[in-house]
């Protein structure tokens, strides 16, 4: 089987090509970019790159959140397209678990991070058991110092991400021996990783449903439920 994964559900643009557990091709852009303008450009190129065509995939798998609400709605919404139009299956799979994923050789829980500002994270918590990595806490949007407080009932944790270092001095006070991820590579999504997550999933069975997993509202929608409360429940009162 041969997959296309994509990853935009943050400032890293990965995009890989894999077949039976074979990388056949990666791109992999860690500088900020408008994911918009150069998601298909690099899918093509590299589709082309390897010698195949887009219908030469069987399955396409997409990072499905959370993250960024941009990045999230153009991958998913360029994972969907090429899926239907293709006529090809789809998987969507945690952008959290991706990056834990990364950390194969780490034992006891790993805390994969992205920073959803105002000191709130995106995060989870992650385990390998007996080779296969599992989810014991699932993904959450949550205030730094909640989450670390939370963490106390673990005897020892590994925190992996990008952002994890903007709240090293807080892991520090609350969790003195937690370990923060020091491997490069492991900081940022794999789309190999991603597309070896996404080979062992079902795929989706109706791909117009398929949404990405923000676990958070936007900030404007938010804003507008404050101010329309009342509105909204009269509305569901009639209903």
């Amino acid at each position: 089987m041969r997959i296309l994964a994509i990853d935009t559900s943050n400032q890293t643009l990965a995009v890989a090509v894999c077949e039976e557990k074979k990388l056949l091709g990666q791109y992999i852009i860690t500088v900020k970019q408008n994911h918009s303008l150069t998601l298909m450009p690099t899918i093509t190129r590299l589709v082309k790159d390897i010698g195949l065509t887009p219908t030469d995939i069987d399955r396409i798998v997409v990072a499905q959140g959370p993250g960024s609400y941009t990045g999230l709605r153009i991958g998913v919404t360029t994972a969907k397209t090429l899926a239907y139009t293709l006529k090809k299956e789809l998987v969507g799979v945690s952008s959290l678990k991706t990056l834990a994923a990364n950390c194969v050789r780490i034992e006891g829980p790993i805390i994969p991070v992205f920073d959803a500002r105002r000191n709130n994270v995106y995060t989870g918590a992650y385990e390998y058991v007996d080779g296969k990595l599992k989810m014991i806490k699932a993904d959450r949007h949550i205030a730094i110092d909640v989450w670390l407080k939370e963490l106390k009932e673990f005897e020892q944790v590994y925190f992996v991400g990008e952002d994890v270092e903007k709240f090293r001095v807080q892991i520090e006070s609350v969790l003195p021996h937690a370990q923060i991820n020091p491997i490069t590579q492991w900081q940022i999504p794999s789309g190999v990783t991603l597309a070896e997550i996404g080979g062992e999933a079902e795929p989706e069975p109706e791909i117009h449903h398929f949404l990405p997993n923000y676990l958070k509202r936007v900030e404007a929608e938010e804003n507008w439920l404050k101010e329309h409360t009342s509105e909204v429940e009269n509305y569901v009162e009639k209903i």
